[in-house]
């Protein structure tokens, strides 16, 4: 397969047609090869509309929601971004890209492990990948981003405290089969705005899903 066509693809069928317009953004993903950061046998899947396997349970969000993502945050190079939940590293790769630099935390060692070998391979090194728990950690400061990768069920204002005033925040809440992703910014040292920016329904970590009812 073609991989270099298939990424332009992505970009014009996938990416514009969802309004994701910005160039620094169109950049990044039509330059980095998200290939890199998929289980090999789902590589030829690479730039399909679909979410992909990255192991240990997880998937790769399709990447006109990354783009809106990144669209939404809109990094710049004197920025600092948080990012939670690295995955294999894709994303990270591309908010690496586009902000100054990156903290980004991932709850499975292995997935972390996996992120620092892909960004290292590509020469990527203004990115920190730790393993553990974001909102058990404490960091030297505010961001101006946070990057949320995986769905959110509870109450955002921990992630809201993690931003400078001006920060943006991108997260996916609610449950399946509803779920909404948000822009939040802090417009002031207690003052928040939301918006809603699109609804979609991305699959919750196991710690996150519900117990099944049985049902008679």
């Amino acid at each position: 397969m073609n991989l270099e066509l298939a990424r332009l693809q992505m970009i014009g069928q996938q990416l514009r047609a969802w309004d994701v317009l910005d160039e620094r953004v169109l950049e990044v993903m039509s330059l980095l090869p998200r290939e890199n950061f998929i289980a090999p046998g789902w590589r030829g899947l690479a730039y399909a509309d679909a979410a992909l396997p990255m192991g240990e349970g997880r998937e790769l969000a399709p990447p006109k929601i990354q783009g809106r993502a990144l669209q939404a945050l809109l990094p710049r190079p004197d920025e600092r971004v948080l990012e939670i939940g690295s995955g294999t590293g894709y994303l990270t790769a591309c908010l690496a890209r586009l902000a100054g630099h990156v903290t980004s935390v991932e709850s499975n060692p292995d997935l972390a492990g996996a992120a620092r070998d892909n960004l290292a391979a590509l020469g990527i090194a203004n990115v920190e990948i730790l393993a553990g728990d974001a909102l058990a950690m404490e960091f030297p400061g505010r961001f101006d981003v946070v990057c949320v990768n995986d769905p959110f069920a509870g109450p955002t204002s921990a992630l809201e405290a993690l931003l400078e005033e001006g920060g943006r925040l991108f997260v996916v809440t609610g449950r399946e089969p509803l779920m909404e992703a948000k822009r939040i910014t802090r417009t002031g040292a207690a003052e928040w705005e939301t918006e809603i920016l699109f609804e979609t329904c991305l699959p919750p970590l196991d710690a996150q899903r519900p117990t099944p009812e049985f049902c008679f």
